[in-house]
């Protein structure tokens, strides 16, 4: 649920003018001009807008993984950027990025065991993040074993494990079927809801993005976060 009061103390990420230029001279490319921003726990928020309008990288810009080259991104209820990752922003990317030779539930588990975690702690949130996802059945399967769809929902458990305070979510369900893909979608909502954390998914599909409370919208590089949601 998203808060329209309150201090900037409270609020998990405030982007202010910001801009990301790749390259330079005439062939530089600015992939987002001057945003501006705030998100607060619980905010639920749906990114849309056409490929190439700037949405991953102001994703990565709001998670501290890419710099902007200009303006100013704080995370005032969180810390320094040295402070993101692991545990309190977690990111779910386009393709699942999962480590080949670990079976799904060290997937899992690894991001929490990183964080100092004990291993049996670990392995106990792996194995409620996977059954959240209907997945426990894969706990002893490795990458290579399962499908496209099944790793991307491994990807989701292994975000939604950590219990973190922001999830940013890229095309989380481009490469899902619709019924694999609502079963991700109801996961990241679910969980948002239950721990207070804030979601925000890039979308192109119309039905994902109805489901959430903000609608924000990109074009050409330039955020609007006042657009009408259909919701």
């Amino acid at each position: 649920m998203s808060h329209g009061g309150g201090g900037l103390t409270d609020a998990l990420v405030v982007a202010t003018d910001v801009a990301r230029t790749f390259g330079s001279g005439p062939s530089a490319v600015v992939a987002v001009h001057g945003a501006s921003c705030l998100v607060r726990a619980g905010d639920l928020i749906a990114l849309t807008g056409p490929s190439g309008s700037g949405k991953t990288t102001l994703l990565h810009l709001l998670a501290g993984l890419d710099a902007p080259t200009a303006g100013m991104i704080e995370w005032p209820a969180i810390g320094t950027v040295r402070q993101l990752r692991p545990g309190p922003i977690a990111i779910v990317f386009q393709a699942p990025s999962l480590l080949a030779p670990l079976d799904i539930l060290e997937n899992v588990s690894l991001p929490l065991l990183l964080r100092g975690i004990d291993r049996d702690t670990a392995r106990e949130m792996a194995i409620g993040a996977l059954r959240q996802l209907d997945l426990e059945s894969l706990s002893v399967k490795l990458p290579e074993e399962i499908s496209g769809g099944q790793a991307q929902r491994v990807a989701v458990a292994r975000v939604l494990a950590g219990q973190p305070r922001l999830i940013l979510a890229d095309e989380p369900t481009g490469q899902l079927d619709h019924t694999s893909g609502a079963v991700v979608v109801d996961a990241l909502i679910a969980a948002s809801i239950t721990t207070g954390a804030a979601l925000i998914i890039n979308t192109h599909d119309d039905a994902v993005a109805d489901r959430l409370e903000l609608l924000w919208s990109m074009t050409n590089g330039r955020l609007n976060t006042k657009a009408a949601a259909s919701c």
